[in-house]
């Protein structure tokens, strides 16, 4: 076969592993560049967050105690999860019935709406605790609409994948959660380099906000502008799409279900540490000014997006089991040191940043096409993002606020007994999964 032609996208011959890798055609290129660029700017207004979470205490909660108003900053930060498996299971089943583009219009028009609401609601001095109450209320539905994002992009791209190249096709969903966090993170230098502390106090970070929620409508447009996947409309077109498709997922696929959610936990809790939470740990545990810890985030954010469709390329070529045990083994091996070495200098604090996310490339770079690679399409959206939405909810909703209060009371030196605990778990999970890389994939 010409290795120049493109077969239909979704089919098992199309999208098999045993021939070789095929090149991307203009529809390809389109429904990546449309999923990646969305996925992106919802995810600027999920990382703001987690950025700007020591001035959202100051804002939203009493003032008095800056430790309690942390905590209670990161806990609304938690709660945002704990709607991410209710949003798993209610829009990742949507895109398994009605559609992979359906489901992903619906998601990013819920976190640009909810963005906007954050942006515009009243400090505490203001309106009083009705202001706590209305940033929980948008972190739940930004939390609902995380849930069902991952699982509709991330079978959305690899079922748009070239032969031989659904690593990385799924690549770019973590390279666009990545840029979403590339950008909140340039954002917040930006704002906290050019404006005063009060300025930033003010209205400074509500700018940054502001500013997300415009993109999400951007993100919005490009969404639907796309075509549906032909996985997708070929399951719907032979009649095996199921009316419950967490039933279903449950039911037909439990061992994929479990596998989705040990695969998992050890990437989340090191990214939402390493990827989203060290700036402010570490201006919290060495001094180090935020504008510092955030221009060091920024400069690892642009390597590891960079290097992630590579270590995609790697996965498609050497198997997703050896790249992703590479990761786990890596922090296994590596968080004492790492988190021991965390200073109060920018390069101590680059290194550490470096290091972590390039061993995190080996799960961020096959995430998307593993879980992808364990289920039928009919229920893949839901197989993807309920088992990961809960692990993410129990792991990496959880990882700020354990690491901050570790860091309290007076513990920071058991952080990495937490990070290796969970590098463990992810790790016998790689080596025991079956190989994925060369199975035919419709």
């Amino acid at each position: 076969m010409n290795t120049g032609s493109v077969t239909p996208v979704g089919s098992p011959q199309g999208n098999g592993g045993g021939s070789p890798p095929g090149k991307l055609s203009g529809a390809q290129r389109k429904a990546i560049v449309a999923g990646t660029i969305g996925n992106t700017v919802e995810w600027v207004d999920w990382a703001l967050y987690s950025i700007f979470a020591k001035i959202i205490a100051d804002e939203f909660f009493p003032k008095g105690d800056g430790a309690v108003a942390l905590l209670s900053t990161l806990a609304v930060f938690a709660v945002g999860f704990v709607m991410r498996p209710v949003g798993a299971a209610v829009l990742g089943a949507y895109a398994d019935r009605h559609g992979r583009k359906k489901g992903m219009t619906l998601t990013v028009a819920l976190m640009a709406g909810a963005g906007f609401a954050i942006a515009v609601t009243p400090s505490y001095e203001s309106i009083g605790v009705v202001s706590p109450l209305l940033l929980l209320v948008a972190r739940l539905v930004q939390g609902f609409s995380a849930g069902g994002e991952f699982g509709s992009s991330s079978a959305f791209l690899v079922e748009s994948a070239a032969r031989g190249r659904r690593a990385f096709a799924g690549s770019w969903q973590q390279v666009s959660v990545a840029g979403g966090v590339l950008i909140a993170s340039l954002l917040g230098t930006l704002t906290t380099s050019a404006l005063s502390d009060d300025a930033l106090h003010s209205w400074g970070w509500r700018v940054a906000f502001v500013f997300g929620g415009l993109l999400g409508l951007v993100g919005l447009w490009l969404r639907v502008s796309v075509e549906d996947t032909e996985s997708y409309t070929e399951a719907q077109g032979s009649g095996r799409t199921r009316t419950n498709p967490v039933k279903a997922m449950f039911v037909e696929h439990p061992a994929a279900t479990l596998r989705v959610a040990g695969i998992t936990v050890a990437g989340t809790l090191t990214y939402y540490i390493w990827v989203n939470y060290l700036p402010t740990y570490a201006n919290l545990t060495t001094g180090i000014p935020l504008r510092t810890a955030l221009l060091s985030q920024t400069l690892c954010l642009i390597v590891f997006v960079i290097a992630l469709p590579f270590a995609g390329l790697l996965s498609d070529r050497l198997g997703r089991k050896p790249t992703m045990a590479g990761f786990a083994g890596g922090f296994v091996v590596l968080a004492w040191p790492l988190l021991h070495l965390l200073g109060d200098s920018f390069l101590s604090l680059f290194l550490v940043q470096l290091v972590g996310m390039l061993l995190i490339l080996g799960y961020s770079a096959n995430c998307a096409v593993i879980m992808a690679e364990q289920f039928p399409p009919e229920v893949r959206a839901t197989g993807i993002a309920l088992p990961y939405a809960l692990a993410v909810a129990v792991f990496g909703g959880t990882a700020p606020y354990v690491t901050t209060w570790l860091h309290e009371s007076g513990h920071s030196d058991l952080l990495w007994i937490y990070v290796s605990a969970a590098a463990l778990i992810s790790l016998v999970v790689y080596l025991t999964m079956p190989e994925t890389k060369d199975k035919e994939f419709k």
